[in-house]
């Protein structure tokens, strides 16, 4: 492995044509960096500079690896300025489930990350469920989750108005048993969804089964089946609430996180604004 300290006094040695000229450079003696030009030209068995020229200039060998020199140089510079620079090298981990990573949510880390430039937002998707316990196990700094109730220390906490939905093109009945279009399992709607049709004591089938709220909502309006969907994700679909069902009781959109002071609570209360935004329902209170 070439020593980067002895390839500079050569490069050095080589640009000035001078050992005096090169130790003035580099703010050494003339005797030291002759000898670290006499160790590097030891380690790869060349001479490096023709010593009798005037001025000295470098051999043929010591041409061929001027260049190398000069780009290995070049990189330990770049290696150490991305070092001293701490741009992500701190990181705040968040949990939330994947229909609320929107445009307005990302614009909230993009304001963030232009500010706090030392922090790097590691941002995972999920199931509630699964991000809640995730959670508590200390895998998140910061989570977002849809449950029936919120927990007593989150930190924000929104209703998340509940309707089933069909096609909006759907003009004939639904046929005995109802198709669904449903969640994964484990999918908090899902479970809902299931109870809520058992105790209208009709018969049902999963038709589709989609692992996004994207996925769901285009099989319901291809007219696959009905689902059971927060109203504030249908705007501009191609979707109308099943009207035979009726309302369906709100859950909830929480905010939790163990710190309630600097950069992260900052992030919890833009990221709060943004749901409240996004679970508000003209015409509800």
């Amino acid at each position: 492995m070439l020593d980067p300290r002895l390839l500079r006094s050569f490069v050095a040695i080589a640009d000035t044509g001078s050992f005096t000229q090169a130790a003035e450079r580099l703010n050494m003696t003339q005797s030291t960096i002759s000898q670290q030009l006499g160790r590097l030209e030891e380690a790869v068995g060349r001479d490096l500079i023709d010593r009798a020229a005037r001025p000295v200039r470098a051999t043929a060998s010591g041409e061929r690896l001027l260049g190398y020199a000069r780009r290995i140089l070049s990189l330990q510079h770049e290696a150490e300025s991305m070092l001293a620079d701490p741009a992500g090298t701190a990181s705040i981990r968040i949990g939330v489930p994947e229909d609320i990573v929107s445009g307005a949510m990302a614009k909230v880390f993009a304001g963030f990350a232009k500010q706090h430039r030392e922090i790097r937002l590691d941002v995972i998707a999920g199931l509630s469920r699964d991000l809640t316990k995730r959670y508590r196990a200390g895998e998140f700094d910061i989570v977002i989750v849809k449950e029936p109730a919120a927990s007593s220390d989150f930190r924000a906490t929104f209703p998340e108005a509940m309707g089933w939905f069909e096609s909006a093109d759907r003009v004939e009945d639904w046929p005995d048993p109802i198709p669904l279009v449903a969640f994964p399992p484990g999918g908090l709607y899902r479970d809902a969804m299931f109870e809520r049709i058992e105790r209208e004591r009709r018969r049902w089938y999963v038709a589709f089964s989609g692992s996004s709220l994207h996925n769901v909502l285009v099989a319901v309006e291809a007219g696959l089946g009905l689902s059971l969907l927060p109203i504030g994700t249908t705007a501009g679909r191609r979707v109308r609430q099943y009207a035979p069902f009726g309302t369906e009781p709100s859950m909830v959109v929480s905010v939790y996180s163990w710190e309630n002071s600097g950069p992260v609570a900052a992030l919890v209360e833009s990221m709060s604004a943004v749901l409240a935004d996004r679970c508000f329902v003209p015409g509800k209170s």
